[in-house]
């Protein structure tokens, strides 16, 4: 009985599907770690001055409408009318946050918005839920 050699399959081939999982193991970890880098931090001691002014810091005004109608800026409850003089007292750069319930009434965040647009307030954010 004769003996048969085995024969060596070529290797011709590659697979790169292992690969291709450390490759997005690796972007993974990269990606997680790479958000907690400071990038572009200098330490610079800044000289005084005795005659500079401070700059104040720009905050959000934030006006919510909850689903009884009621209106709220900064969380003071307000009328239209109150709204509206609150508003034409803070700058026209100044942003607005807009979050109105979702069962509210359409025409409460129309009326807020007519107001804004009225004043000319034009940085406006309006806040929903993904």
């Amino acid at each position: 009985m004769p003996k048969y050699k085995k024969q060596r399959k070529r290797f011709d081939e590659i697979n790169v599907i292992p690969f291709i999982d450390i490759m997005l193991v690796l972007l993974v970890m990269v990606l997680t770690t790479a958000t907690f880098i400071k990038q572009g931090v200098i330490p610079v001691d800044l000289p005084s001055a005795k005659t500079s002014t401070k700059e104040e810091l720009k905050k959000e005004i934030a006006i919510y409408v909850n689903a009884k109608g009621e209106l709220f800026i900064d969380k003071e409850k307000v009328d239209l009318q109150a709204l509206e003089k609150k508003l034409s007292e803070i700058s026209k750069e100044q942003t607005v946050v807009l979050r109105s319930d979702k069962d509210s009434k359409f025409q409460d965040f129309v009326s807020v918005m007519d107001i804004l647009k009225r004043l000319k307030h034009e940085q406006l954010y309006i806040v929903t839920k993904e």
